[in-house]
């Protein structure tokens, strides 16, 4: 899709652009409204998903249960409470710790909120999930169970098969291996109870509706939140090979490995019980946002290109990659990219994908006049940084240097969130923040870099 523009943009005001972008696409990957448009009702009928694929439930006929998991988990229950009211039975959200509190609307004594830790779970993501299988166990085949699912979920829900400490050190290994979140949840799925299906199995003979924001590439239901309405069978086999692939056995003790593989042959034979009744739908991803950011871009002047939706690998050499397309783009003009990169970490910094990606585009866009590159996650959260992303432009470099801060080195020890925030620090006042900052936004629909080329 190419848009011409009724306007020229000028470089002065690429900061106000980037809040332009960045605030759209954060807007137009709002759970509560993605929730809305799967999820209505017509009386004492319950209308889950978009025809020709929608579902219709007559309340009363059996209980009704909620279960809200992730970054997004108050949004999406908001708008299910909405739509189903008294008809509730129970709920419980589970989410992030951010020191949240139970927002009003959803004060009404059905529902339960609970917290956990992310990326790497802890006691309370294992105690909040036994309270969510409890509540699911025991229900009859006219019971339904509203399982909204966002970006989170694998580390929050979680009923491990080895011990936590085992579990947590795995985790750990493989977020600082550079892996895919394919990858990661390959393994998460094969050592834990709950997932791939795990929380449907829990709920039979009740059926489950999945109404999932998607934070993966390409949406494949199996892999977001590790799928916990998504029964699968043949988990062992790539589970096994992502472990050797980043040669975890190796970084593991003999007892933990030993552990380890325990749970992995145990997979093998859970997994196998009858398929549970389930039902799920997409209600939202990148492309929502991309979409978004795009037609912001194209208002503010640019002639614009959404480019890709399924951007991934190394942050650094999509930074590259980024740096060198905005050299060749002609002034005026902007692309949009959504997906997700990975950091392998080798050094002892601080930062996000999204910050190294910018990182690396402002050592290859050195000297480029009046072009810039940002990247940030929907989520407000890169990494762990209270940042975003960042954005950069061809002068980033020139003054980062001016100010003794060496861009290169920074990228080497994987600190990128340092570098740019000492070099906000010192410029403070002579050129805009480089830092994106927008605090949590309780939506996950991946990441988005974009292109500005200035004339």
């Amino acid at each position: 899709m190419m848009l011409s523009p009724p306007i020229t943009p000028r470089y002065a005001d690429y900061r106000r652009h980037v809040d332009e972008i960045v605030a759209a696409s954060i807007a137009a990957a709002d759970a509560d409204a993605a929730v809305s448009r799967f999820l209505s009702r017509d009386g004492q009928t319950l209308i889950i998903g978009r025809e020709p694929n929608e579902e219709r439930i007559e309340l009363g006929r059996g209980r009704l249960f909620l279960v809200a998991t992730g970054k997004a988990a108050i949004p999406m229950a908001r708008a299910a409470l909405r739509v189903v009211g008294n008809a509730l039975t129970q709920g419980i959200i589970l989410l992030k710790d951010q020191g949240v509190t139970m927002p009003g609307e959803l004060a009404s004594g059905k529902i339960a909120i609970y917290q956990g830790s992310h990326p790497i779970p802890d006691v309370r993501s294992v105690a909040a999930t036994k309270k969510i299988l409890e509540m699911v166990s025991g229900l009859e085949r006219e019971d339904v169970v509203l399982c909204l699912i966002s970006g989170g979920t694998s580390s929050l829900l979680t009923r491990p098969m080895l011990p936590l400490d085992d579990l947590r050190r795995v985790v750990e290994l493989l977020l600082n291996s550079g892996c895919t979140i394919n990858e990661l949840n390959a393994v998460r799925r094969a050592v834990d109870r709950v997932k791939s299906g795990g929380l449907a199995r829990a709920a039979s003979p009740a059926t489950c509706y999945g109404l999932i924001l998607s934070d993966v590439v390409g949406n494949p239901m199996n892999i977001i939140g590790s799928g916990p309405t998504v029964p699968e069978s043949d988990l062992v086999v790539s589970a096994v090979q992502v472990l050797g692939r980043y040669d975890i056995a190796r970084q593991l003790d003999r007892e933990q490995w030993g552990r380890l593989a325990l749970a992995l042959n145990q997979t093998r034979h859970l997994h196998q019980a009858p398929r549970p009744s389930v039902r799920n739908f997409v209600v939202g991803d990148v492309r929502n946002a991309a979409t978004a950011g795009l037609v912001a871009a194209i208002r503010q002047g640019f002639v614009g290109q959404l480019l890709t939706v399924h951007l991934d690998g190394q942050a650094r050499e999509i930074g590259r990659l980024a740096g060198g397309i905005a050299r060749d783009l002609p002034p005026g003009h902007c692309l949009v990219m959504g997906g997700e990169t990975t950091v392998t970490v080798r050094g002892s910094g601080q930062g996000g994908r999204n910050q190294e990606l910018a990182l690396a585009a402002a050592i290859a866009l050195d000297r480029q006049p009046k072009s810039v590159v940002m990247s940030f996650s929907t989520d407000g959260e890169d990494g762990p940084t209270p940042a975003a992303g960042a954005v950069i432009s061809g002068e980033t470099y020139r003054l980062a240097r001016s100010y003794g801060l060496n861009p290169i080195n920074r990228l080497i020890d994987n600190d990128s969130y340092n570098f740019f925030l000492k070099l906000d620090e010192l410029s403070r006042g002579r050129t805009d923040p480089h830092l994106i900052v927008t605090g949590p936004t309780e939506t996950n629909v991946n990441d988005l870099v974009v292109i500005l080329s200035y004339g």
